[in-house]
């Protein structure tokens, strides 16, 4: 599998942009807990070596990377809640939190890369969608990493207050442990109440 590269920025940088953000999402599978993004402008002089798609990392990589990433990029994290998710529907609220971190971060970005098909429509910036961007693109793999350990840590945090349903070795992702604990603990305020093996025992 050939490792990301630098070549989407350096295409933005020669149309006369300056800051490029690889924007990326984690959580859109999972039946309980927030759906979570993030923005990361990289320095082309300090660019972490390793970066990759996360799910493509152990978790000691992506942690030791996130901190490499946070001390040398600008790094904007962001959230959509369950009761967004619920109201709104999961590529809505994933959208939504893409927005948010990409509004977030304290050096604004003049062009967005994006993970996926689609430009979330919120946002105001000059944005390139790039299917599996988070394979291809530095950028939005450095997003991809910081995203995915930062929701992994909230649910590992979640999964003290509600033991029993694995969240800290599930991540709120349908694993069979996780479906036999909906059944037998019930539904937590965490759980998305429009996924379907949540919404089908209410």
């Amino acid at each position: 599998m050939t490792a990301p590269d630098f070549s989407f920025e350096t295409a933005a940088f020669a149309q006369g942009f300056a800051r490029v953000a690889g924007v990326d999402e984690v959580g859109r599978g999972p039946l309980a807990g927030p759906v979570t993004a993030a923005a990361v402008i990289l320095d082309p002089a300090r660019i972490p070596a390793g970066l990759n798609d996360s799910k493509a990392l152990t978790a000691a990589r992506r942690a030791a990377l996130d901190a490499e990433i946070r001390a040398v990029a600008t790094v904007s994290l962001a959230h959509a809640s369950v009761d967004e998710i619920d109201r709104l529907n999961i590529l809505r609220a994933a959208h939504l939190a893409m927005e948010r971190a990409v509004a977030g971060l304290a050096v604004p970005a003049d062009h967005v890369l994006v993970d996926g098909n689609m430009i979330p429509r919120g946002l105001a910036l000059p944005a390139q969608a790039v299917v599996k961007g988070d394979a291809r693109v530095l950028s939005i793999a450095a997003a991809s990493i910081v995203a995915k350990v930062a929701r992994d840590a909230i649910m590992v945090d979640l999964a003290q207050q509600y033991p029993g349903y694995g969240w800290e070795r599930n991540a709120g992702y349908p694993s069979p442990a996780h479906l036999a604990a909906l059944q037998n603990l019930g539904i937590t305020p965490h759980h998305r109440r429009s996924f379907k093996p949540v919404h089908n025992m209410l």
